[in-house]
């Protein structure tokens, strides 16, 4: 007997019912070793009948030709492949037998089976393409803003966001960070000017080393993230804090000093003027518990947190007004209550301006008051020369004043209920505009 064949296949026909890529077909695709036993021998029934005095004759058999065919496996995400790199070829009978065993990915994957995805493509989890429908199923992007040339996959990022986004970019650069390196770092602000993708869009804060404070997260000064403003000591002004507050006088260690007069003075000697120039008030640092020290009559940064109308009551008088007796609140007759932030002050001459962050509406009458940035207008700060009620930039407070309907103001003055937000005010005095008020 001649030219007998046994064929196997690791699929079985018809093939359209498997799909190729699917992890149970895998492991019947993915053949690494194949092993032939020859158990015993047969007749061969082609061979005529010998004549019964003729012995039979012996029945040997071998095996002639093997032939083992295969192809790369590139999980649906390449049409050819290489060789894979140091193998060398076997010459048989003439002819180089060459296994191609690395694939030529696409789909944005990577590997010698396009079996995970390229360096800034784990936004998703990697995926088989669809051997049935044909969909490739490709690598995502990661959004890195143009600041990282790699990323990995998060599944805890991929959950929260989800199963959107689980790409968390690698080594941040041009001084930017977080997930999708979309901010600026510590020590760096955004440069409006430029699209955030541009390498130079942060830039290093340039905060004056005599005028910046330093904030109690850390022995460093930090400017705002989004504007470049500094920090700047009590009385002390400016983007990069380099000059005193119309009012105060004496640019130092310790910010600058109240002036003692009913308006501005001369920043370097104190002597009084008849006016001041408009000048951006810029973000103080949260104040201090103040240390007070009767035999220690220096001025300090300590014992002088900016200048308030409470330590100088010979320039004003300004009386906080306390919450006690609903009905006395409730008297006041407050067109609007709300939970705001303070980003900065504005001395414009002839009134200030107070740009805050209005984070809950408590109250409003006739003007329509939203969530979002606004500005307050502090009557008692030009009017009076007077700095109360004190609202400190960077700090949250509960203000109740009165609207005026005929310029869309928001007015702040004595006779204001201003005090440092607390959750246990917020619900109180909530509950007395329900219960009180009415």
């Amino acid at each position: 007997c001649f030219s007998a064949q046994v064929i196997f296949r690791a699929l079985s026909p018809p093939y359209a019912a498997e799909d190729p890529y699917s992890t149970e077909a895998q492991a019947q695709l993915k053949i690494t070793n194949l092993r032939v036993r020859l158990l015993e021998r047969q007749g061969c029934p082609c061979l005529p009948a010998s004549p019964a005095t003729q012995p039979p004759p012996a029945l040997h058999y071998a095996i002639y030709d093997f032939i083992v065919k295969g192809s790369c496996f590139c999980n649906g995400h390449a049409d050819h492949c290489v060789p894979v790199a140091g193998f060398k070829p076997v010459k048989a009978a003439g002819v180089f037998h060459v296994v191609h065993g690395k694939c030529m990915c696409k789909h944005n994957t990577a590997g010698s089976h396009c079996q995970h995805c390229a360096p800034l493509y784990n936004d998703q989890p990697w995926q088989a393409a669809d051997g049935k429908t044909g969909a490739p199923k490709e690598c995502q992007s990661c959004k890195c803003n143009g600041h990282a040339d790699t990323c990995h996959f998060d599944m805890d990022a991929w959950l929260a966001s989800g199963n959107r986004s689980g790409g968390v970019c690698d080594n941040c650069q041009h001084n930017t960070e977080g997930q999708h390196c979309q901010r600026c770092k510590l020590g760096f602000y955004r440069d409006l000017r430029k699209p955030f993708s541009a390498p130079d869009a942060c830039k290093p804060c340039s905060c004056h080393p005599v005028g910046s404070a330093v904030l109690p997260l850390g022995p460093r000064t930090f400017c705002d993230p989004s504007t470049g403003d500094c920090p700047c000591k009590p009385g002390v002004a400016g983007p990069r804090c380099d000059h005193c507050l119309p009012g105060y006088w004496g640019f130092g260690a310790y910010g600058c000093r109240p002036c003692d007069c009913a308006r501005s003075c001369d920043p370097h000697t104190g002597d009084c003027l008849s006016s001041s120039s408009d000048v951006t008030w810029h973000n103080e640092e949260p104040p201090f518990q103040a240390m007070l020290n009767e035999s220690e009559p220096t001025w300090g940064w300590e014992d002088e947190q900016g200048f308030s109308a409470l330590r100088h009551s010979g320039k004003c008088e300004c009386k906080e007004q306390v919450l006690g007796n609903p009905k006395v609140f409730c008297g006041m007759k407050y067109t609007y209550v709300i939970k705001t932030k303070i980003l900065s002050a504005h001395d414009k001459g002839s009134h200030a301006e107070v740009s805050v962050k209005i984070k809950k509406v408590l109250k409003s009458t006739k003007l329509k008051i939203l969530r979002g940035k606004r500005t307050l207008y502090p009557e008692s700060w030009t009017n009076r020369g007077c700095t109360c009620p004190i609202l400190n930039p960077g700090l949250e407070y509960l203000v109740a004043g009165h609207e005026d309907v005929r310029t869309g103001r928001l007015i702040v003055n004595m006779k204001s209920f201003v005090h440092q937000w607390k959750s246990a005010l917020g619900r109180k005095v909530l509950d007395i505009l329900k219960r009180d008020c009415n």
